[in-house]
């Protein structure tokens, strides 16, 4: 009885185990074979760039990235630029979004879910519909073609995710921790820093990340408000694409360059972003 019981229990086990292992790997090809294809094709010459036959053996070569980062197509101006540009706004975002995020958590008024439901949804506008209202404002403000008011622009996306995401965590905190914290002889703010900030660290560290992405990634409001001096690393890329053609070399090796900063990033924090995406799962409210 109990044999023929956890028979068909195991076969289920085992075939739900096949089914994940099968989806995960598909997976794992639909995501590395194009950017394996895409490093390759960044160090082949350029007759096996451009050849119509794939051509996988061949002698690699870095002129394709010496070519980027000297002479007329200088890339470090546009690495620059976004290293400054979405390294302060993630950074800024993750500040602001910790405080407004510990506020949302803690205040216990009439409503409070429909206020976090309008900070996010400030995040589900396309990019295309504040484009405009943002060019017409920072045009009269003075920062077109400024990283301050590329900063602002990217913090005006990441800041309301980070605060919705920052107060899920908040929330999985025990008020109590804070009120023993006070009772100890710790100010409000005090406590805010050494005992929830600590806690909830795998959330910062998550929240910092996606809205480094984020901003890395941005092409809209790089394309609209800035200008030559503050040109970001996706619209270098666009000018690789002209009318005359299109350097696939160069292109395949700035997308490297694009890619692998973020990559190593997400590994970096792969223990740090796990826990947090896991904590961050449910509000507990």
């Amino acid at each position: 009885m109990t044999a023929s019981a956890t028979g068909p229990l195991e076969r289920g086990t085992r075939t739900s185990r096949t089914t994940v292992r099968i989806v995960v790997a598909v997976a794992l090809v639909w995501t590395l074979v194009p950017l394996g294809w895409m490093f390759l094709s960044s160090v082949k010459p350029t007759a096996a760039v451009t050849s119509a036959t794939p051509d996988v053996w061949f002698a690699p070569t870095l002129d394709n990235y010496r070519q980027l980062f000297s002479g007329a197509n200088n890339l470090w101006p546009y690495l620059n630029n976004s290293l400054v540009a979405a390294g302060t706004s993630a950074l800024l975002a993750t500040a602001l979004g910790a405080l407004g995020g510990y506020g949302l958590s803690r205040t216990r008024m009439r409503g409070k879910h429909h206020l976090s439901f309008w900070i996010i949804s400030t995040r589900m506008a396309p990019a295309a519909v504040v484009v405009l209202p943002l060019f017409l404002i920072f045009r009269y403000a003075g920062l077109i073609d400024t990283l301050p008011g590329l900063v602002l622009a990217y913090l005006s996306f990441d800041l309301p995710f980070a605060i919705w995401l920052l107060h899920a965590f908040f929330a999985q905190v025990p008020p109590a921790l804070e009120e023993s914290a006070q009772v100890a002889g710790c100010t409000p703010w005090q406590a805010f820093r050494h005992v929830i900030l600590p806690l909830t660290r795998p959330g910062l560290v998550t929240t910092f990340v996606l809205c480094l992405v984020f901003s890395w990634n941005d092409y809209a409001f790089a394309l609209v408000l800035s200008g030559p001096h503050t040109q970001t690393l996706p619209l270098a890329a666009g000018q690789l694409v002209t009318q005359t053609g299109i350097d696939w070399g160069q292109l395949t090796a700035i997308g490297t360059v694009v890619v692998v900063p973020m990559m190593l990033v997400g590994l970096a924090v792969r223990r740090w972003l796990v826990t947090g995406l896991t904590m961050g799962a449910v509000t507990g409210e």
